[in-house]
């Protein structure tokens, strides 16, 4: 099989190399079904997915990949290249999980599995099993083709706050890729706008004096003071920062259960979110002075560490315009009247505000009565305020990047939650992720046909990038934050 040449640029010729490549995900899909099933039932959360990443790792292998484990330090995290010179193509996988959401698969109720146990709440364990079945795909073609060219499919652990890719961009694991493409499992089928925030996760401590509080209060220094008062600081902070930013805190460690004894030691967790990174430096040193303010006020002394820090996604219009493309010519998931059905009986545990706010979130029109998303989004949609953070943001800064979204979910259903776990080993997880597969697929391998393409797509990056050098917001001395080490 020759690769169509680069001149070539009628619709029929490109209409012929999209479904040849649609119907290489065909012939494999099955297999990975399998995988995002089996993955969906040992979910393991950051750094701790073992299981999943062996999966993962073996079936590389059986496809053909050369593979690297344990990349950049991280035990969970793999590599598996396939393909002999020309550009590089990188499909990003997660495959970690998220605490306390066990669920029964397909109950519209909520019905653990096991209570306090894990669950897939956000899809990885059909992000990462679509990614590699678009990875094995493509690098089919390429063998078939003798197109030159590699395709890379990274294992990425710990996307939920331990912003694995970060450490991995940090490794210089991304220096030489091309293009990387991702996707997300959602409720619609979109090419994604390059809409995140930029965020880092710290800890800051609290060190006092233990006393006796009823007889001696006078020689105690409560940490735990400097917790709250840190916390009274930030409230009245948030008035003062920009309104895209977001700043959310957890209090880990109280210092102890005795109201007896004046607390030597506090800690509070702070999630602190920025539209761009250079807002992040900024903010951050707000807070540090609220922390250095509660400390003065309550003679304690104040450490802070950084945990994990993602940068906002960058975008980049020639590889959305190119996906669009092709999603544009795919359609939707092909959803049945099963499907349908399935869905609704999912929606009646949603209420209207979640309902509306899963069309908010993508810009889109609110259509009452409808339970799922077999057609798809234009590009140039609205703005939502609505925006999370990603660590394929990093990747963003150093690659050109593209992602998508695949209906894989009822919508309305809210993410990281038991809804979405009870529906991740369905015929619309399935057809979602397969979906997802196919237009990430069919993309890389335009870009192989057409490297011009890759070269516009970096022109345009370093033209957004020009003025502003990504600086990693995981310092160098930073490491992984592995469960215990912190």
């Amino acid at each position: 099989m020759q690769p169509i040449p680069e001149t070539e640029s009628s619709s029929s010729a490109d209409g012929e190399l999209l479904k040849h490549v649609w119907s290489l995900i065909d012939e494999k899909k099955s297999i990975f079904w399998d995988l995002s099933d089996r993955i969906w039932a040992t979910p393991e959360v950051n750094y701790t997915e073992f299981k999943s990443s062996k999966e993962h790792l073996e079936l590389l292998q059986k496809q053909g990949f050369r593979v690297s484990e344990g990349v950049a330090g991280l035990p969970t995290a793999m590599m598996g290249e396939a393909g002999e010179g020309g550009p590089i193509i990188a499909i990003l996988g997660e495959y970690d999980a998220l605490p306390g959401l066990s669920q029964q698969a397909d109950v519209a109720e909520p019905v653990a599995l096991e209570e306090g146990a894990n669950g897939h709440g956000c899809g990885h364990n059909m992000l990462g099993s679509s990614a590699l079945l678009a990875a094995t795909a493509v690098k089919d073609y390429l063998e078939a083709s003798g197109l030159p060219g590699r395709v890379r499919y990274y294992g990425c652990p710990a996307e939920e706050g331990g912003s694995a890719k970060g450490f991995m961009v940090r490794a210089g694991l991304f220096e030489d890729v091309d293009v990387a493409i991702c996707w997300h499992p959602g409720a619609f089928n979109c090419v994604m706008d390059a809409h995140s925030l930029a965020c880092n996760e710290l800890n800051y401590h609290f060190y006092g004096r233990a006393a006796h509080a009823s007889s001696t209060p006078h020689l105690g220094r409560s940490a735990l003071d400097a917790v709250e008062l840190m916390n009274v600081g930030i409230n009245y902070l948030r008035e003062h920062m920009p309104s895209s930013a977001r700043i959310h805190y957890a209090i880990t460690d109280s210092g102890g259960f005795s109201p007896n004894v004046v607390q030597a030691k506090a800690t509070v967790r702070y999630l602190v979110r920025t539209r761009t990174l250079p807002e992040l430096t900024e903010l951050l040193k707000r807070v540090d002075k609220v922390a250095e303010g509660a400390a003065l006020m309550t003679e304690t002394r104040m450490k802070r560490n950084i945990l994990s820090g993602d940068a906002n996604l960058v975008g980049n219009r020639v590889l959305e315009t190119l996906m669009q493309s092709h999603l544009e010519q795919l359609g939707g998931p092909g959803f049945n009247d099963a499907d349908y059905a399935y869905a609704a009986r999912f929606q009646q545990s949603m209420n209207q505000e979640e309902i509306r706010s899963a069309y908010q979130r993508t810009g889109s029109a609110y259509r009452p009565g409808e339970t799922l998303c077999d057609y798809v989004l234009p590009l140039d949609r609205p703005e939502s305020s609505m925006i999370g953070s990603t660590d394929v943001g990093s990747v963003s800064w150093v690659v050109p990047t593209v992602q998508c979204r695949s209906a894989t979910y009822t919508i309305g259903t809210p993410g990281h939650s038991w809804q979405l776990v009870a529906q991740g080993k369905s015929a619309l997880a399935h057809k979602g992720l397969t979906h997802a597969a196919k237009l990430m697929a069919s993309t890389a391998v335009s870009l192989f046909i057409q490297p011009r393409l890759i070269a516009d797509a970096k022109i345009e990056h370093a033209s957004l990038l020009e003025g502003t050098p990504f600086v990693n917001p995981i310092p160098d001395d930073v490491q992984p934050p592995f469960p215990g080490s912190h």
